[in-house]
């Protein structure tokens, strides 16, 4: 019986330090560490969020770009972080989804490393050519690449436009080259000068560029046609089956007390929430779709990696 008081009054004692503990957080600036280059479209939507997220804590949100080996780096860095709510991982579906089923060493895990906090939204992606290729459509894409099967390369930066790809390669029956990028705004930057002729990119960092006429929409991954892109087809209209969707969330290091995640979901979506937020994401060409809870987001991180593994299976591509 005393060690069962014991225990009780221990947990007791824990659960009081640590809602003391999130009555005075933050305290200091807190840092939002994103796995991806600045520019990149994981990017443009930490910074939006932080700002407002900083203003309703009271404490700067300070946006740290960790790039490279396909966000790994800043995964790394992430889940060694101690768990007190200063250090944050906005990421997406590349880390937590898609990682495990492309490498074969991988040195961090999405599930047991990370607390989940809150799922942003989507940041769609589109099938984007070199302006100077002659084809307007996907359908005219595959014909040409059948006809002229060692001419085209694509671009791949990140795992969802590798695996997004390498899914339409498949299904197509068409042979295109992958050309791996460190940053988004590089493989961009390539397509624009003729390097690559293909590239799955994030709608944040490529709007502007698709407005602009430099590189053409030829369809968008998501199951249905978006709003900020009127026109532009689902691959799956001409890919029968393709559905790829690129999620955002934020986590926190593995063992971050319920109060502070409690707190931080409470804060981020009030922030999404927000009129103004709404409509610089919209800019953006990002979907805000956040889950309710913690446990909400969790399982859904759980479902994404099952998911993912089995499209990566599918489409032939072998752990590095």
């Amino acid at each position: 019986m005393h060690s069962i008081a014991r225990a009780l009054a221990a947990f007791t004692l824990a659960a009081s330090t640590a809602a003391a503990f999130a009555q005075g957080y933050p305290s200091a600036p807190v840092t939002m560490v994103v796995p991806f280059a600045a520019g990149s479209g994981t990017d443009a939507v930490a910074r939006v969020i932080a700002k407002r997220l900083g203003e309703r804590l009271k404490q700067p949100v300070l946006v740290d770009n960790k790039a490279g080996a396909s966000a790994q780096i800043g995964a790394q860095y992430a889940a060694k972080a101690k768990p007190d709510g200063y250090t944050l991982f906005m990421t997406t579906n590349t880390s937590h989804s898609a990682n495990p089923g492309l490498f074969a060493n991988l040195k961090y895990d999405p599930i047991k490393d990370f607390t989940p906090i809150t799922r942003v939204g989507e940041l769609p992606f589109a099938l984007l050519v070199n302006p100077s290729l002659p084809v307007k459509s996907l359908n005219e894409l595959i014909d040409y690449a059948k006809a002229n099967p060692t001419k085209l390369s694509y671009a791949t930066p990140n795992s969802t436009s590798q695996v997004a790809s390498e899914t339409i390669k498949r299904i197509a029956g068409v042979h295109i080259l992958g050309v791996p990028y460190k940053s988004s705004p590089q493989a961009l930057t390539e397509l624009i000068g003729g390097q690559v002729q293909m590239y799955v990119a994030d709608l944040g960092s490529s709007m502007g560029m698709i407005k602009g006429g430099t590189v053409r929409a030829l369809a968008v991954t998501t199951k249905s046609p978006l709003k900020s892109l009127p026109g532009v087809p689902p691959v799956a209209s001409a890919v029968p089956g393709f559905d790829l969707t690129s999620w955002n969330g934020i986590f926190g290091p593995a063992g971050l007390p319920k109060p502070v995640v409690d707190r931080l979901n409470a804060e981020i979506l009030a922030v999404l929430a927000e009129k103004d937020v709404q409509d610089q994401l919209a800019q953006l060409g990002f979907e805000i779709w956040p889950s309710k809870n913690p446990d909400e987001f969790a399982r859904y991180v759980a479902d994404q990696l099952t998911h993912w593994t089995t499209l990566i299976k599918q489409a032939g591509i072998r752990p590095e």
